[in-house]
């Protein structure tokens, strides 16, 4: 008997919930060109992708060099885009650490890290860094770039308890293959006072109801789960965690429209992406959960 290579779901991965209903298929833009059903569950009101492959099979779905967070690309707009802000966002990130940790130095550990460059940050500020990747191209890219050692993704379950004032998952959290356990894990290796951050894309947004099945930010199958700020407290809830603020990222809401005004389009449109960007963000200043994507500041309960 041969073992399936897609991962087909008839409960909900954050509430174990069997009402679930089909929402539209997706296509992946980027790599495959294949399509990819949206499923909602009505209890807790995340998302998954069905038929996802298997960890053992996922990586396939990454490898393009324009994978930003991989590559360091700076091939095209977006990823120039990307670039110019980026130093921007590594010291809001930093700030947003700093402030709700207490501290200005500490021990951090950055689970998903890329090429590196925010892990490389903190590391520069005096922070003691462990950083884990499981792309080996991304931990190449990042020696490369930075001479900085990232280590592969299933030593999280190597390190002891309590040893971490600050992890953080910047946009990682939807890419895990192991909810449920990886939660649980990073929820031990906090120390009492330590603070989880977890960035991800947020399809309650203006934004993602404007492009629907074209909003980039599904990006399936790389995207396994799509959260909403109520999927998230529900999740962290049954690991007796807290949501203690959430916190909008700005910029995302643009640089996700110009992908998803392509895919929706076939041209790049840095007019109507921006228009559509603003939009969401106006709308976003009065209910910050509606930001494109969300910071979760988050701590045992």
């Amino acid at each position: 008997m041969e073992l399936s290579t897609k991962i087909f779901r008839t409960a909900c991965p954050v509430c174990n919930s069997k009402d679930l209903k089909q929402v539209f298929k997706v296509k992946d833009e980027s790599i495959s060109k294949e399509y990819f059903e949206i499923i909602h569950c009505n209890q807790c009101t995340v998302r998954f992708t069905q038929d996802a492959p298997v960890a053992t099979e996922i990586g396939r779905y990454y490898q393009s060099n324009d994978y930003i967070s991989h590559s360091n690309t700076r091939s095209g707009l977006v990823n120039r885009i990307y670039h110019s802000v980026r130093k921007i966002t590594l010291n809001a990130k930093e700030r947003i650490i700093v402030n709700h940790t207490g501290r200005t130095v500490g021990s951090l550990l950055d689970y998903g890290a890329g090429a590196g460059s925010f892990a490389h940050h903190m590391q520069e500020k005096g922070w003691q860094l462990t950083a884990l990747e499981p792309s080996e191209a991304a931990r190449e890219n990042a020696y490369e770039a930075y001479k900085i050692q990232l280590h592969p993704s299933e030593n999280l379950f190597r390190i002891p308890p309590q040893t971490f004032d600050a992890i953080t998952l910047w946009h990682v959290l939807e890419h895990v293959h192991e909810l449920q356990t990886t939660i649980a894990q990073l929820k031990s290796l906090l120390t009492p006072q330590g603070v989880l951050f977890i960035a991800v894309p947020n399809y309650t947004s203006y934004d993602a109801a404007h492009y629907q099945q074209h909003w980039a930010a599904y990006d399936v199958p790389r995207h396994l789960y799509h959260f909403s700020p109520r999927s998230m407290n529900t999740l962290m809830s049954a690991h007796g965690m807290k949501i203690k603020k959430v916190l909008p990222m700005w910029f995302d809401s643009t640089y996700v429209s110009l992908l998803s005004e392509q895919y929706l389009t076939g041209k790049k449109s840095l007019f109507k992406a921006g228009l559509i960007g603003m939009q969401s963000n106006f709308k976003a200043f009065f209910n910050i959960k509606k930001c494109s994507s969300l910071i979760y500041v988050i701590q045992k309960d």
